[in-house]
């Protein structure tokens, strides 16, 4: 059982690398013209655990900073991933130590 208390941290970890991965690539995407990767892809990571990474990511890049939606939605996702992992952590060391 003590094997999960590293796997709500090791998951938000991966999220929030590939959310800001994703806005690399898409940004790189864009400027080459090429194909880009769904809005809907980059606001489902972003609400699954990556919305740190891809929030940072947005601002790094200075991708997707002059659509509300983005202005809005990815820091939203970053406190709804902040509030899962630590509402998931915090019941697995109950469920472990309590």
């Amino acid at each position: 059982m003590k094997g999960w208390l590293f796997a709500v941290p090791a998951l938000f970890l991966l999220m929030n690398l590939i959310g800001f991965l994703l806005m690399r690539a898409d940004k790189l995407r864009a400027q080459r013209g090429e194909w880009r990767i769904p809005e809907r892809v980059l606001f489902a990571v972003s609400f699954l655990l990556g919305g740190v990474g891809s929030t940072l990511g947005m601002f790094a890049f200075r991708h997707k900073t002059a659509h509300a939606s983005f202005r809005i939605l990815l820091p939203l996702g970053a406190v709804f991933s902040i509030a899962v992992a630590a509402l998931a952590e915090y019941g697995v060391w109950l469920a472990v130590c309590g």
